[in-house]
């Protein structure tokens, strides 16, 4: 049984929404390849959303960005993107039409790892925001990270035109 998303305090919402400013204002190159900003189109709304959300892997070769659904399969951004909307990804250098694919659990558990190994000195704090985001005690063992991928999954975006085919992954 998953646990329920944690309820997001209005604080904590304006916090989030802090770095949409700086991509309006074309100043996303600020945050570098840390962050980027997703734009998606609401699944039955119809209306444009832009979500800034934290990088866990970047692959420079590939152009591909990955993220975590810290609020697991009932984010609305998940839900939207899965849809199968147009999406746009912003690094900092301007929206660009992106495909996507999700990331199968054992792919999601090595981005995890590469995560935790280039903040190796923030894991204490790292940790502690995923058992939030969880809803459960994370110690960042094995069982634990397989736990949380099955949980909250990972999406790489890739430009499209050098993207595969717009869609999860099979299996």
């Amino acid at each position: 049984m998953a646990a329920t998303s944690p309820v997001i305090p209005p604080w904590l919402r304006r916090l989030y929404a802090a770095p949409n400013h700086l991509y309006a204002a074309r100043l996303g190159w600020v945050l570098g390849r840390r962050f980027l900003r997703l734009t998606h189109v609401g699944r039955r709304s119809g209306r444009t959303f832009h979500t800034v959300l934290e990088v866990a892997r970047y692959d420079q070769v590939a152009g591909e960005a990955t993220v975590v659904a810290g609020y697991g399969h009932e984010a609305d951004w998940v839900r939207n993107v899965l849809a199968g909307g147009p999406v746009e990804v912003d690094l900092g250098r301007g929206p660009s039409p992106a495909a996507y694919r999700l990331l199968r659990i054992e792919e999601a558990t090595q981005v995890y790892a590469g995560y935790e190994r280039r903040y190796r000195l923030v894991l204490p704090v790292v940790r502690a925001m995923m058992g939030y985001f969880l809803g459960w005690s994370f110690d960042g063992s094995p069982e634990a990270v397989r736990r949380m991928a099955e949980q909250l999954p990972m999406i790489a975006f890739r430009p499209l035109d050098t993207a595969r085919p717009q869609g999860p992954s099979p299996g």
